[in-house]
């Protein structure tokens, strides 16, 4: 393979594959050769070089032979170390987990669906221990570098840090994450990337380790929406996507008016501002209005407590709890133990409240969708957080706010980067729509952007 194909979109390197142009076991040595060569040695926790070239191989032969599983066949993925792979570990970004798990059995439902369409699984990536923190940091396995830096070393964005950083840093095309509160989103943001967010449950979730059940969705992290796209349809076990762009005029899209902008970075708000200027002139109807529920959502969980906090602490308790707790990263098992004070009817408060609050937000949005920055910040520098503990908690507080309201109201999203802001690192825009809008959400960011990244006027 004569050109590199780091700067390419899953549809770019799906015509060069099928068009006989680039053969998969080409691109995938690429891989492996370019992820070996890289410096940030944190960005992968293994490789799986073996099933890797087996697969490529595989895709090489039904390609050559006329047989290709589709436009997704011999295109490389990496995996946040969330989802079981057969024969090795889940480890969570744990190095407990690593010692004391068995490897898995088989592969997780939405892997073996990925296997299927001819995806090439070439590895495991780095994530925020146990997936409970937006900022990133791991120091079982080190800290991924956010490659769009170019002052002082930055955060990649949590939970899933890797899938970020390995799509950003131009190793593979498409890496999967997870999102709970907004670890698919917020890494996208923060790297520049694209970010899908699915609506809880689009996805069969067996074989993926938990955080918290009523929370957990999955998404891809690429550089285009149409690559999210395409993985969505083949992660539901479509053999061709259904989603179509939409037409922006006359799109009515609500700007939340209340928290999402409250200490937001004025360069943020900026790059987000001019996005909206150039989709408005592109027919895009805005409405900025107070978004019902939102205030109401984060003092519910400053009087009874974060859901995912009570959740992760059920999950959890035994290994916090446990004699081998210092091998846990301290900042997750204080977060996690928090969630001991949560009283039972706390948490069903939690849960009725939580059912209000999505009809409430339901029937105000309605049809519309819903934009506001991704991160109300950009990607803070990464040494001070790692040993000023109050300014950890306020700035992973502050990274994930915007991004958890989705999460509790059920909504999905998709981040779209829009511009820079600080230092000139990415701004995301973040679209959203309400639970199972999925089709409508992917239609709108497909149309918009080019728009939304600011390529056409």
């Amino acid at each position: 393979m004569t050109q590199n194909y780091s700067s390419l979109s899953i549809a770019q390197l799906s015509a060069l594959i099928q068009g006989g142009a680039l053969d998969p076991v080409d691109l995938a040595s690429q891989v492996f050769d370019a992820i070996e060569a890289h410096g940030d040695k944190a960005i992968f926790i293994s490789l799986s070089r073996e099933r890797a070239m087996a697969e490529a191989e595989a895709s090489s032969k039904r390609i050559g032979e006329g047989r290709s599983l589709g436009l997704l066949d011999g295109i490389p993925i990496a995996w946040k170390d969330l989802f079981d792979m057969a024969g090795e570990t889940t480890a969570a970004g744990s190095k407990l987990l690593l010692r004391d798990q068995p490897k898995a059995e088989k592969d997780a439902a939405v892997v073996d669906a990925l296997a299927r369409a001819g995806m090439v699984s070439v590895g495991r990536l780095n994530m925020s221990e146990f997936a409970f923190s937006g900022i990133g940091i791991n120091p079982n396995f080190g800290t991924p570098a956010n490659p769009c830096a170019s002052d002082v070393a930055r955060i990649p964005g949590g939970s899933s840090s890797g899938s970020g950083v390995s799509v950003a840093a131009g190793l593979v095309p498409v890496a999967m994450g997870s999102d709970t509160g907004g670890s698919v989103r917020i890494p996208a943001a923060l790297n520049g990337v694209v970010g899908y967010k699915a609506t809880r449950g689009r996805y069969d979730m067996t074989g993926v380790f938990p955080l918290s059940g009523s929370l957990d969705s999955l998404g891809p992290l690429c550089r285009t929406v149409s690559d999210a796209i395409w993985v969505d349809a083949a992660m539901r076990g479509a053999t061709a996507p259904t989603v179509r762009a939409s037409r922006l005029e006359g799109l009515e899209v609500i700007i939340p008016t209340n928290v999402v902008f409250d200490g937001a970075e004025p360069g943020v708000v900026a790059a987000f501002d001019a996005a909206v200027e150039r989709l408005s002139a592109a027919g895009v109807k805005f409405v900025r209005a107070e978004m019902p529920g939102f205030s109401e959502l984060l003092e519910l969980m400053s009087t009874h407590g974060a859901l995912v906090t009570a959740e992760a602490y059920w999950l959890h308790k035994e290994r916090i709890t446990g004699p081998d707790a210092g091998k846990i990263d301290p900042r997750v098992v204080a977060r996690t133990l928090i969630g001991e004070k949560i009283s039972m009817t706390d948490y069903i408060d939690i849960l009725d409240a939580r059912k209000r609050l999505i009809a409430q937000s339901e029937a105000f949005i309605g049809d519309r969708l819903v934009a506001f920055p991704t991160v109300a910040h950009v990607a803070p520098p990464v040494e001070p957080l790692k040993t000023d503990d109050d300014l950890f908690v306020a700035t992973n507080g502050k990274t994930l706010r915007n991004t958890l309201l989705g999460n509790f109201l059920d909504w999905c999203g998709v981040s779209v980067p829009c511009g820079t802001g600080d230092a000139g690192m990415p701004v995301g825009f973040l679209l959203s729509g309400v639970a199972n809008a999925d089709e409508t959400v992917l239609g709108a960011a497909l149309a918009a952007e080019a728009i939304i990244r600011g390529d056409k006027e």
